[in-house]
């Protein structure tokens, strides 16, 4: 994640599908919208400590799913995270 990647220009029709995407899983999981982008920035904050990471396609979800122990449907994260290559250093 670069600095350049906060002063990109987002246009409303991404902005506007990102905030329909964050309602629909935050529904899905049972918590706030508000709660979820909490999650998901604090995942980014600790993966972009040790890897960079591509923006463009990171996608950071709650769905549910069915249980292996038979409690039904349960919720569980998914995260699709493009890695750009690994920090040699420690920050």
């Amino acid at each position: 994640m670069s600095i350049a990647d906060f002063f990109r220009k987002k246009n409303s029709s991404d902005v506007a599908k990102g905030r329909l995407k964050m309602v629909l899983v935050s529904d899905r999981a049972n918590c706030s919208p508000e709660v979820m982008e909490l999650i998901k920035n604090d995942i980014i904050k600790v993966i972009s400590k040790y890897l960079e990471i591509e923006m463009e396609g990171l996608d950071i979800q709650i769905t549910q799913t069915d249980s292996e122990t038979d409690q039904g449907r349960v919720p569980a994260l998914y995260a699709n995270i493009p890695i750009k290559g690994i920090h040699t250093t420690s920050r």
